[in-house]
């Protein structure tokens, strides 16, 4: 188990899914560069911000810009910020894990009190 509670399992399956930035798509660096910037280097990410929700649909790889821009903002207001506009970050654009959670999040997602799962007789 990694130091943010993310088993070796779930964290190398991660590792494998996510090359490049879930968000801005640039392919991400493992390590620190010796010098230059810090922007492209992996972070791991929850992608809705509950530490407590360590699966495969909400952990994921960040560069440390997309990181720290989204901080601690829900996703959907932060797709709506100056940064992802100035990135070109959009629902669209994402990876499929992000797109997964937006579908999730939506309120079109959730069904209504009165909707039934059967189809009309």
């Amino acid at each position: 188990m990694n130091s943010w509670g993310i088993p070796n399992w779930l964290e190398q399956e991660v590792r494998e899914r996510d090359k490049s930035c879930v968000y801005c798509g640039v392919a991400l660096l493992e390590k620190m560069p010796s010098f230059g910037s810090r922007r492209t280097v992996a972070t791991w990410e929850h992608i809705i911000n509950d530490a407590r929700i360590i699966t495969r649909e909400n952990i994921a790889r960040c560069c440390a810009s997309c990181n720290s821009s989204k901080g601690a903002k829900l996703l959907l207001a932060w797709l709506q910020s100056a940064y992802c506009g100035r990135m070109g970050i959009t629902a669209e654009s994402v990876a499929e894990v992000v797109k997964r959670a937006i579908a999730a999040t939506r309120p079109e997602s959730i069904p209504s009190p009165n909707s039934t799962s059967r189809p009309p007789a």
